[in-house]
């Protein structure tokens, strides 16, 4: 894990009500995180994530996952760093939206 997932994982997610999965395999790719019940996907994003051609990747990948009925959320590992509290707040809100 990078340090962005680690802090995500042992401040926030290992613990949260709701189980989340670390480095899930899902089709064809390595999710950052996974919570099954909500079907919610959490990637961390680094810089190399940024260039042009990785961000087509991305898409790509976005694209496939929510084609099997999953919601992914993106996060810069940026947002982490200067802002975890509002990641934290924006998952539970993304996790308590898809158990209505």
């Amino acid at each position: 894990m990078t340090p962005w997932e680690r802090k995500l994982w042992y401040e926030f997610l290992r613990g949260y009500p709701v189980r989340f999965q670390r480095q899930k395999a899902i089709g064809n790719y390595i999710t950052d995180f996974y919570c099954a019940k909500a079907r919610l996907v959490v990637e961390l994003d680094g810089g190399g994530h940024y260039t042009e051609r990785q961000a087509e990747k991305d898409r790509v990948r976005t694209k496939e996952l929510e084609g099997m009925n999953l919601k992914v959320l993106r996060i810069c590992n940026l947002d982490i760093d200067r802002n975890f509290r509002g990641v934290c707040e924006y998952i539970d809100m993304n996790v308590k939206k898809a158990l209505l």
